[in-house]
């Protein structure tokens, strides 16, 4: 009995802190999109550092 207790008190505590992890995410999610809209950027990743280093690398390496 005491495994069943302790087994139903450890779902729901994990059910609770993901609850609280996907509110998070859906707030941050919120803000970043009302920063966009203020400055007129499309939707899409924020940081794009990947992309801009392998446009440079390809500018740079270009004949």
């Amino acid at each position: 009995m005491y495994d069943y207790a302790l087994y139903r008190s450890t779902s729901a505590e994990l059910i609770r802190r993901g609850d609280a992890e996907r509110e998070v995410r859906l707030v941050r999610l919120a803000r970043r999109a009302e920063r966009r809209a203020g400055r007129g950027d499309p939707g899409g990743r924020v940081s794009r550092v990947r992309g801009r280093l392998a446009d440079f690398v390809r500018a740079v390496l270009r004949p």
